[in-house]
């Protein structure tokens, strides 16, 4: 049979069905499609490739989905760092988008994320930011996967004045990029605190007639809580189940303060959580429950949160760190895993966004979204367990090829659709513009 591409490798790394571990085994890849993972042997005899690779010290898993991020805030790494939430946002982040934001500066910073992301093994991630087309057009250069977040807030920016206008021309986004193989849209109501009632019915209403997903900043420190009941009488997913929007289709992202009465809620609404430990960690915004949530049986995904706040869009390190941490707050050395971490990392995460049936795992008839990661350098030396390897030792470092819908976006650590040189660039003006007035 002629096929596009066949892959050798020393493991494939399928993360479903759970618990599978390929040894010296192949993928058969045409038109952008997995055709089937076999033996090595019974590859070369049954397929005839334009393309052959032989990975002998690698394994090859699916593309790791960052399932929370602000590709844009890429160009603020670094800005403002070791400060609470509110401070850096209030007085920092905010005043500095004010002055910043513009279609240019998001395309710039997605572009920079797009290469960072692929070059660390990303291979579809899931955003929110303003002049979310631009966003759209770097990852259509960058050949990624991604959903484009519709975000909308109360108050005006450079790309909408209020609510009604962010969710017009959220929706007519969503309506361009509706047949775009690689591209999905979400509705990203920014938070409670910044989202008043009506906008947020309206975005329940749309979700359910466009059929896409919620993406939203949900009980992420301890004051937003406070300061909600203190306004409302009610705790911010209360109010969310109130207005309609506790459903499957709701991205919850941080959810550090959970009680276990909404723990149980969200079981039973179907909610996914979105989980940011590193950006947690560093504004000190509390621990997010992740054990006890899956225990309920919660689909819970990983994201870096934006590099403005990270500060790095590494998911090697969000998988490793999300391990440790689970168990310190567990109290248990058995929570996550390094098998969960990793699938929260890829069809957890695909799950959340409604595309586990075209990417999150490398199952006949899926997307081809693979990654390779070398195994046998001193770092990584001796392997006992690759997956283990992957989330206790790897680095992103150690990402050398990644595909997208079969075509080859980072081949021997070299981007293939990215500029370096001029991404790199532009990031350095943007970094000498903003220093002028800082």
């Amino acid at each position: 049979m002629n096929i596009d591409t066949l892959i050798h490798a020393r493991w494939i790394l399928p993360v479903e069905p759970a618990g599978t571990l390929l040894e010296n085994a192949a993928i058969a890849i045409h038109d952008g499609r997995i055709v089937e993972l076999l033996d090595t042997n019974q590859a070369q005899e049954k397929y005839t490739p334009a393309t052959t690779l032989h990975l002998a010290e690698h394994v090859l898993l699916p593309g790791l989905i960052n399932s929370h991020g602000h590709a844009a805030m890429s160009l603020m790494r670094g800005l403002a760092d070791d400060m609470p939430l509110m401070t850096w946002l209030q007085e920092h982040i905010w005043p500095a988008e004010q002055r910043w934001i513009s279609a240019d500066f998001v395309y710039d910073g997605s572009l920079l994320a797009c290469a960072e992301m692929l070059r660390g093994g990303v291979t579809c991630f899931n955003d929110m930011y303003f002049f979310p087309e631009e966003t759209a057009r770097a990852v259509e250069h960058a050949g990624m996967r991604a959903t484009i977040g519709l975000i909308v807030v109360d108050f005006p920016s450079a790309w909408a004045q209020d609510a009604d206008e962010y969710l017009r021309k959220g929706i007519e986004l969503h309506d361009q990029l509706r047949n775009n193989p690689l591209i999905t849209t979400a509705f990203a109501p920014h938070a409670p605190y910044t989202v008043s009632d009506q906008p947020l019915s309206h975005i329940a209403t749309y979700a359910e007639e466009l059929d896409i997903p919620i993406h939203m900043h949900v009980h992420e420190i301890s004051d937003e809580v406070k300061q909600a009941v203190e306004k409302t009488g009610q705790r911010p997913l209360a109010r969310l189940q109130q207005l309609g929007l506790l459903s499957p289709r709701l991205l919850a992202v941080h959810m550090t303060q959970l009680t276990e009465e909404e723990i149980a809620l969200c079981a039973t609404t179907g909610v996914h959580v979105v989980h940011c430990p590193e950006s947690n960690l560093k504004l000190a915004s509390g621990f997010c429950q992740v054990q006890r949530l899956l225990r309920n049986g919660v689909n819970v995904a990983l994201g870096t949160d934006g590099a403005a706040s990270n500060n790095d869009l590494n998911m090697f390190g969000e998988m490793r760190t999300a391990a440790l941490l689970a168990k310190g707050v567990a109290g248990d050395a058995s929570a996550v895993p390094a098998e969960t971490a990793l699938r929260m990392a890829t069809i957890n995460a695909a799950r959340a966004l409604g595309l586990d049936e075209e990417t999150g795992s490398l199952e006949t008839g899926k997307a081809a979204d693979m990654i390779a990661v070398r195994l046998t350098e001193i770092e990584t030396e001796p392997v006992y367990n690759p997956l283990s390897q992957l989330v206790y030792a790897t680095g992103r470092d150690k990402v050398t090829d990644v595909w997208v819908a079969g075509r080859h976006l980072l081949k021997d650590r070299v981007l293939t659709t990215l500029d370096t040189t001029e991404i790199v660039a532009k990031a350095r003006l943007w970094r000498d513009r903003i220093l002028q007035v800082e």
